[in-house]
């Protein structure tokens, strides 16, 4: 898959954005996504005003955003929505009820997986959205 940025250059790497309040769940997540060539992690938030402050300076391609984030996970997707329509939101739970799945589907996301999947359905839902935009 090539690869595209805001400004339309192919070749250039998604940027991602990390969203969970779980600071070693951040670290592994920033390790498994810059190790991939077509991923570059932009930046990582611990709350909803962190999120929407890096997403207003950024305009990610992709959000991987917690769903019981602190701020509110629905919330916080809205936000971005509203912010930068164009950046791909990615659900990331424990949780994988129906309300849930449909509560951030309603706000935006694109995609949603649940925490433990393996990195390779992380990454491929990373891509799956990625390639919506």
């Amino acid at each position: 898959m090539t690869a595209t940025v805001p400004d339309g250059s192919p070749g250039s790497p998604f940027s991602v954005l990390l969203c969970d309040d779980n600071v070693m769940l951040l670290e592994t997540l920033s390790e498994v996504v810059r190790a991939q060539p077509d991923l570059r992690v932009v930046g990582t938030a611990c709350d909803g005003e962190q999120a929407l402050q890096l997403v207003r300076h950024h305009r990610p391609d992709l959000v991987v955003l917690d769903v019981r984030f602190p701020g509110g996970g629905d919330s916080v997707a809205r936000g971005i929505a509203r912010c930068s329509p164009a950046s791909r939101i990615v659900a990331f739970s424990a949780y994988d009820d129906k309300g849930s799945v449909e509560q951030m589907i309603n706000a935006g996301a694109s995609e949603y997986v649940r925490k433990g999947v393996s990195n390779r359905e992380l990454l491929a839902a990373l891509r799956r959205a990625a390639s919506s935009r």
